[in-house]
């Protein structure tokens, strides 16, 4: 089984990687990161794709592997020497219990560290983002509610020659600064971004009041916020996602009211050991499927996996929705695709085996 289960796993890895390849492509070609960035953020987000491409790497070994061996008619060979089916249980039990152990360090470590780790280099790439982002005579508009135009731009030393801003971050009011020189420096531990001005003036126009006032300055500091990025990043707050386990417990245990918080710290508390233990249902159901194919029904036990695959996981989405909402309680929402799937594994073993 190693070897199918090795294969399944790099190709639903590199399957489920694909859908991240738009968000990191987008990074590249904004914020202008380095090749090893991108391969930091592809590493990040392994460990929560491996939590799901484990159990189905593990069915999907265990499927191949029985579908090639009654191929071969070593089920008959076995049964026709007196073996039972059951004496052939214990291995691929073994196999799938290796597969939860592995999920579970996954869920429980991995996942919390690779999605935090995750969202502070995408902090630190915005960061860096803003030393390179502006062009010199073209509308930046990369800020929220700020449209910014330079002239000319030493990267060196972070100059800006003949700035215009026009500022609608204030609704009452629309201000036009324009400054013959400008300084931009980031604070990279505050994630604070700032642009000095020197020797400009504002006019500030109010629409409602019809009126305008200029005001001359001799420096004058702005703060930019990109697109709500960096009021997030100031303190990275953690959700369920990114909990570990005894940050979930203190999280149910604080939780005075019953509302949608407390339900997903439930569910995320109790998906972390449900979905590794996937593997042995799933492993489960997967070996009676692979038995008793025969020539020409092999398309049928591929189908029946990939059935019993995908109601595995309309059961798993069915617990979280109505989990959330408190419908029923959480640790039913995340169990019940696992004892569903394990005990019809274990009523097509007992079929297999007669």
């Amino acid at each position: 089984m190693f070897f199918p289960f090795v294969v399944s796993l790099l190709f639903f890895l590199a399957l489920f990687l694909m859908t991240k390849i738009l968000d990191i492509t987008n990074m590249v070609v904004n914020y202008n990161i380095g090749l090893d960035t991108v391969l930091l953020l592809l590493f990040y987000t392994i460990p929560r794709f491996l939590e799901f491409v484990i159990p189905i790497s593990i069915m999907t070994a265990v499927l191949v592997t029985f579908i090639r061996i009654d191929g071969d008619n070593e089920i008959i060979a076995c049964k026709a020497f007196g073996i039972s089916i059951y004496q052939i249980v214990p291995p691929v039990l073994l196999f799938c219990m290796v597969g939860s152990i592995i999920t579970v360090f996954i869920t429980i470590y991995a996942v919390p560290w690779g999605r935090i780790s995750y969202k502070k280099i995408t902090y630190e790439a915005a960061s860096s983002f803003l030393n390179v982002a502006f062009k010199e005579r073209v509308f930046n508009d990369n800020f929220k509610d700020v449209i910014l135009y330079v002239n000319k731009i030493d990267h060196k030393k972070n100059l800006f020659t003949n700035v215009f801003i026009n500022d609608q971050r204030n609704p009452d009011a629309a201000s036009t600064i324009v400054a013959p020189k400008g300084v931009f420096f980031c604070d990279r531990e505050k994630y604070a971004f700032h642009l000095r001005l020197h020797n400009g003036s504002i006019n500030q126009v109010n629409i409602d009041k019809q009126s305008i006032h200029s005001v001359n300055f001799d420096t004058y500091d702005m703060k930019f916020d990109l697109k709500g990025a960096l009021d997030k990043a100031k303190k990275i707050t953690k959700k369920e996602k990114e909990m570990t386990l005894a940050e979930l417990r203190k999280k149910i245990k604080s939780s005075t009211i019953k509302d949608t918080d407390y339900y997903k710290g439930l569910l995320e508390f109790h998906k972390k050991f449900s979905i590794p233990f996937s593997c042995l249902a799933l492993g489960l159901i997967a070996m009676p499927l692979g038995i008793n194919t025969g020539s020409g029904k092999k398309s049928f036990a591929l189908g029946a996996g990939l059935i019993s695959l995908l109601a595995y996981y309309i059961l798993l989405s069915a617990g979280f929705i109505f989990g959330e909402t408190g419908f029923y309680p959480p640790v039913l929402g995340m169990w019940i695709p696992n004892i569903a799937i394990g005990c019809a594994g274990v009523f097509l073993l007992m079929k297999a085996s007669k």
